[in-house]
């Protein structure tokens, strides 16, 4: 079976599975996953599932990089901060629904390669850096959404200082021995509004730069 068809059958399971706009459909269909994905591992790129990268992290299910997309509610105006690049994959289908992606990772490796993919996809609106996702990315903040793609065991504070009145932020946030939920959290003029919106498996959010050999 062909990528082209595999992609096609990947799209038609994600719109019915609930994700129906548009934008984020389309966009899902202009990234090649499978230059996201390791070597061994392409056959799988269009599959409906996680798959591992390096440094012991994972490429997320393609319907929950859909459905945190659609539920961010991007507009081509907006800036978002990404907490946990990964391979790259869910900064570069945001990068094309909004104006400007800043994103984070603790991997010198996944970071050095998620750039080295945007360069090749010639994508010029995201901004790499190593760093401590946790305390987010003060100098660029406010942010009109973030986007978080590790557990972490709260919501957190500086994150949600970072995020615009308005914002919102997706996040995985433990929920009790085994459990994630996923959770849009919208800052107010109070405060902030959490709704929790399904279970997810993700890896854990951690504190601080990797030390790599």
């Amino acid at each position: 079976m062909s990528e082209d068809v595999r992609k096609v059958q990947l799209i038609m399971s994600l719109r019915n599975q609930g994700v129906r706009d548009k934008r984020v459909l389309e966009a899902i269909e202009r990234i090649p996953r499978q230059l996201f994905v390791p070597q061994t591992f392409a056959d799988q790129s269009y599959a409906d599932q996680a798959l591992p990268i390096a440094c012991g992290q994972t490429i997320s299910q393609p319907f929950v990089v859909a459905f945190m997309t659609d539920r961010l509610k991007l507009t081509d105006r907006m800036k978002v901060l990404e907490v946990g690049t990964g391979s790259g994959y869910q900064a570069a289908i945001l990068s094309q629904l909004c104006r400007r992606v800043y994103t984070i990772e603790r991997y010198r490796t996944l970071s050095r390669e998620a750039e080295e993919r945007f360069t090749a996809l010639r994508i010029t609106n995201i901004t790499a850096m190593v760093g401590d996702g946790l305390k987010g990315w003060p100098k660029q903040a406010p942010f009109d959404r973030i986007i978080v793609t590790a557990a972490a065991r709260d919501i957190p504070e500086a994150l949600i200082e970072q995020l615009a009145v308005g914002g919102i932020m997706i996040i995985p946030v433990n929920a009790g021995p085994g459990r994630q939920e996923l959770k849009r959290v919208v800052r107010t003029e109070d405060g902030i509004e959490v709704e929790t919106l399904l279970p997810v498996r993700f890896v854990p959010l951690v504190e601080g730069v990797a030390k790599e050999l």
